[in-house]
């Protein structure tokens, strides 16, 4: 059995706006099952430990799907979620795998936490497959090799756009614009359509540009690990 390990942002502060933020239900509930349904063992950490928090607008009605209401009928699954492992107890040889699900909380937390720089480090060294999605990839801007070079360098990738950020009114509230970060790091950036599903995978990069990419994300991360997903079994 593969091992995959999600990592979720324990950063629940949308900047100085009042209003909370934290991981987008979607873009972990969507992942999770692909995992699940294609018997992949998953952990679930965070740099806190314990509960992450939810973004509230992932948890409203008009952005519910299928896997977000399979979630939320799931007590084993909710439980796991309650009791995330802290980042600083974990050790990448006992994965095969890491996924980074997005919201807007990693951009304030995930891209600046060097216990996270180090553990996708160990996975970028060992040549494993290193999945994110929509604000996912603000984990990897400050991931390093040994000799500061970025492992982005040279890389084909993608993430949230510039003109979906300015779509949902927070251009002036990130700390960063994630393409535009990423863009500067890495060989290309390579964009879809506003809010379509668009997947850039690298040899072992994967990285997904919005939610409605979480679950082709996901599968193309099983695809690395030579698992058989649940959809190309049906």
């Amino acid at each position: 059995m593969k091992n995959v390990l999600m990592i979720l942002t324990s950063h629940d502060t949308l900047g100085t706006t009042g209003d909370k933020t934290g991981f987008w239900l979607e873009e972990f509930a969507a992942p999770y099952y692909a995992f699940v349904d294609a018997g992949v063992n998953v952990t679930l950490a965070s740099p806190k430990g314990g509960q992450p928090p939810l973004d509230p607008m992932s948890d409203q009605p008009d952005a519910q799907t299928d896997d977000t209401r399979r979630f939320r009928d799931d007590d084993d699954a909710r439980q796991r979620l309650a009791t995330t492992t802290k980042l600083a107890d974990i050790d990448a040889t006992d994965f095969d795998a890491v996924f980074v699900p997005g919201g807007h909380g990693p951009m304030w937390d995930l891209a600046t936490d060097h216990t996270t720089a180090a553990l996708l480090a160990a996975f970028f060294e060992a040549d494993k497959p290193v999945g994110s999605v929509c604000h996912g990839p603000a984990a990897l801007v400050g991931v390093t090799d040994a000799d500061g070079t970025s492992y982005l360098d040279g890389k084909r990738v993608t993430a949230f756009t510039n003109s979906e950020e300015e779509g949902v009114g927070l251009t002036e509230v990130v700390p960063f614009l994630l393409e535009d970060r990423l863009r500067s790091l890495a060989g290309s950036f390579e964009r879809g359509e506003d809010w379509a599903a668009h997947v850039v995978t690298d040899g072992t990069l994967i990285t997904g540009q919005n939610p409605a990419s979480s679950a082709p994300a996901a599968e193309a991360l099983l695809e690395l690990l030579a698992v058989e997903t649940a959809s190309a079994s049906r």
